[in-house]
């Protein structure tokens, strides 16, 4: 275990838009407000880097790579803060786009997760527009020896999802989102990120877009369950510190983990 004490982190709540350098310029300076609190991680929302409402073919249009300008932007926004930084990317794929979540420092790309489960729920067909990631051995990244790693939105509602990034080692697990509003949205996004945290003992980092679209209340949730920073409907940033002693802490009162008796195996 590391002998850092806590690692600051910050959920930036914001709206991205249509146009592309708009969101690259509000990324940038909501990074430097959250560096300016002490953030060694900064997380923004799914579909950082392009969205709009509804889903269509300028997705594909406005994708990029994985070296493309999103990324080179956020590798350079890192470097100026000396911190990391997570955020929703429109990723190409041909026809379909992956919607991928990037985790970038001033050395590049730290690690890529691309959403598995894809929101074909409620009304809503990403399918039409996205293509699934495929199951993959989860990627990781280690913060002032906190590892991390990350899932996306509708990922949430599978609890498969974060028990197998627990078993790569996750003491955060980072859940950008875009989690639309509708009856009871609410209630079982708070819920659900309350049920992982407390499942798996670890601290979970959400970061939603504010309304009208997404239902907002991006969070920090500590392993035990508890909001310990979090954000209204609107437009904002919340930042906490995270202490691995408290992970330690709550795995020797809450033995979950280890008294488990099934693994998780992928379809």
């Amino acid at each position: 275990m590391s002998e850092i004490s806590a690692v600051a982190v910050s959920v930036c709540q914001f709206s991205p838009t249509a146009s592309r350098a708009d969101n690259r310029e509000r990324i940038a300076a909501l990074t430097a407000d959250a560096a300016s609190r002490g953030a060694r991680l900064v997380v923004f929302p799914e579909y950082a880097s392009y969205f709009n409402d509804p889903m269509d073919d300028s997705f594909s249009a406005n994708a990029e790579a994985l070296d493309g300008e999103f990324v080179r932007h956020l590798q350079a926004t890192a470097s100026v803060h000396g911190i990391t930084i997570i955020a929703g990317l429109v990723e190409s794929a041909g026809e379909r786009v992956r919607n991928a979540l990037v985790a970038v420092d001033a050395t590049g790309l730290r690690a890529v997760y691309r959403k598995q489960h894809l929101y074909d729920a409620f009304g809503q067909t990403e399918s039409d527009w996205i293509e699934a990631g495929e199951i993959t051995e989860p990627q990781t990244l280690d913060i002032d020896g906190l590892r991390i790693a990350m899932m996306t939105c509708y990922d949430l509602r599978f609890p498969e999802v974060a028990r197998t990034l627990v078993d790569a080692g996750a003491d955060v697990i980072v859940v950008p989102a875009e989690w639309v509003r509708g009856p009871l949205k609410e209630h079982h996004w708070t819920t659900l990120l309350a049920a992982r945290a407390i499942e798996n003992t670890v601290y979970v980092v959400a970061a939603d877009h504010p309304a009208p679209i997404g239902v907002g209340h991006s969070q920090i949730i500590d392993p035990l369950g508890v909001v310990i920073a979090g954000v209204g409907s609107a437009e904002g940033i919340a930042t906490a510190h995270l202490e691995q002693q408290t992970i330690v802490r709550v795995r020797e009162i809450n033995p979950a983990l280890r008294l488990r008796r099934y693994t998780v195996a992928p379809r």
